[in-house]
């Protein structure tokens, strides 16, 4: 079995894959798709271990790791590894895969595609909807409905992610860098200042609710599912909690409230778009399209539209192209 450790701000499994749980901006559902938002810093990341004596029995007897979002909050996962010797990973969201909207298991299915190869696939923003767009991991409390594992399943047990990652059989790739590396990042954005207020604090336990749309594809396998080795695994069990649950549990204040995507973008900071169109899309999830986004469900309940609903223009100069095309070499991004 892969090893599994925390460094720093990022989760490693095994030698060839680290994820990262990326802060960014929440997008709006209001017809619209967005290009890539930013990064706006890691999600401190904890382990269930250290603070035994205060969380949940449930809890220790599962291990793993837990990070702090607020409500309403969304994140990114970023896969870093090596491109020669790659992983492949699947991601639920409260035991719902995120690119089939099947039940979780540990297994790698091909038709459909029910995994990612990282980095090939560089990161993941939101659950499968298709043709080139994902809808954004939003953060809601559990017993609400909001998540998709409530919507999906009727129920809310779990929520937070799930991650497994298989390595490759031996001698499919290189366990040490043929050669030197260099690729395209997802930028850091330096955003200070532009800070919204957010909804109070409900549920302590959070799972996963679908956002605004982005676009995103989710490439398929080159490398076929025969390549991956299902007994050489790693899990990652992360625990999703408000940021008074945090405070509670570890005596540390959780980061500030995160940046409005719509002051965000009227200052004029960065959004991304990657060159990707020969590496193709997966198919489409027909369970996870019909997953109803946060916002159309307070809709539904009459609630009242929030200030971080409201639609916008990301401006064509504000968009960064990621990756090279045939036509121009894109500056790079820092």
């Amino acid at each position: 079995m892969l090893e599994v450790t925390v460094e720093g701000n990022a989760i490693k499994v095994g030698r060839h894959c680290t994820i990262r749980f990326e802060r960014t901006l929440r997008l709006p559902d209001d017809g619209k798709t967005y290009p890539l938002p930013p990064s706006l810093g890691h999600f401190p990341i904890a382990r269930v271990a250290d603070y035994a004596d205060r969380v949940p029995q449930e809890w220790r007897e599962r291990g793993g790791f837990f990070i702090p979002m607020y409500q309403r909050e969304a994140l990114w996962l970023n896969f870093l590894g090596h491109e020669w010797h790659p992983v492949a990973m699947k991601v639920g969201v409260g035991r719902i895969n995120a690119l089939t909207g099947t039940g979780w298991d540990h297994r790698l299915r091909a038709d459909p595609q029910d995994y990612l190869v990282c980095p090939t696939q560089p990161w993941l923003d939101g659950i499968n909807t298709g043709d080139g767009t994902i809808r954004q991991f939003v953060a809601m409390p559990l017993g609400e409905g909001y998540t998709v594992e409530g919507q999906v399943t009727g129920e809310e047990r779990f929520g937070g992610l799930q991650l497994v990652v298989f390595d490759a059989k031996r001698g499919k790739f290189p366990e040490e860098n043929p050669t030197p590396p260099g690729m395209a990042r997802r930028g850091l954005a330096e955003a200070v200042g532009v800070f919204a207020p957010l909804a109070a604090q409900r549920g302590a336990s959070m799972g996963l609710g679908a956002g605004g749309k982005m676009t995103q594809s989710i490439y398929p396998d080159p490398h076929g599912v025969a390549t991956w080795d299902e007994k050489n695994r790693g899990e990652v069990i992360i625990r999703i909690v408000n940021s008074e649950q945090y405070r509670t549990i570890t005596g540390i204040d959780p980061p500030p409230t995160p940046v409005d995507a719509r002051d965000y973008t009227a200052q004029g900071y960065p959004w991304y778009k990657v060159y990707d169109e020969a590496k193709g899309d997966i198919a489409p999830a027909e369970t996870l399209q019909k997953v109803r986004p946060i916002e159309a469900i307070e809709r539904g309940k009459g609630l009242p539209p929030r200030q971080d609903d409201t639609s916008f223009e990301v401006l064509e100069e504000q968009i960064r192209q990621i990756g090279r095309d045939p036509k121009r070499t894109p500056p790079a991004k820092q």
